[in-house]
């Protein structure tokens, strides 16, 4: 009997340890991934960044963050995270490669909303349509051309010409 509780000692108690510890880097790692996302917010808003952005790079910092601790806490377990690492930058290429248009419009939201070549409630011709703006969104600007709804991708409004009519 003695035997088969040292067995059990030798055996199951560092892999009793290995997920403990594993737990404990996923928790505590999740609870600094949250604090260091809402202070990037806090900095975000305190610089008046827009609320869209602040949100959205927010959320990005949080799952980048999260990310890193899983791996971490994976790792832990003896589990190699090479090959996650490797999975992860393949599936980040094809994601990529699948998402081209969505990616350029976003990055064209980022540069509408940083450099705000025009606001909220401005009449402009941009990207094809014309009329008032109503919401400057991080893949598509809303835009009132007499009471017609028009969704513009932000792509097309920062490849294009952009014409601001005065008030």
């Amino acid at each position: 009997m003695q035997e088969m509780l040292d067995k059990v000692i030798i055996y199951v108690v560092p892999c009793v340890l290995k997920i403990v510890f594993a737990l404990l880097i996923f928790i505590i790692g999740r609870w600094a991934a949250r604090i260091a996302s809402n202070i990037a917010g806090k900095a975000m808003e305190k610089s008046k960044l827009n609320q869209t952005l602040t949100l959205f790079m927010k959320n990005i910092i949080f799952y980048t963050l999260l990310m890193f601790v899983a791996i971490a806490a994976l790792d832990k377990l003896g589990i190699q995270t090479t090959s996650f690492a490797m999975l992860i930058g393949a599936a980040g290429l094809a994601i990529g490669f699948a998402l081209q248009g969505s990616l350029a419009n976003f990055a064209s939201g980022v540069m509408l909303i940083l450099f705000q070549p025009f606001n909220i409630g401005d009449k402009v011709d941009a990207g094809g349509a014309s009329g008032i703006v109503k919401e400057i969104q991080i893949f598509s600007t809303v835009i009132d051309g007499d009471n017609v709804k028009i969704i513009v991708p932000n792509a097309k409004i920062t490849s294009d010409k952009i014409v601001i009519h005065k008030k």
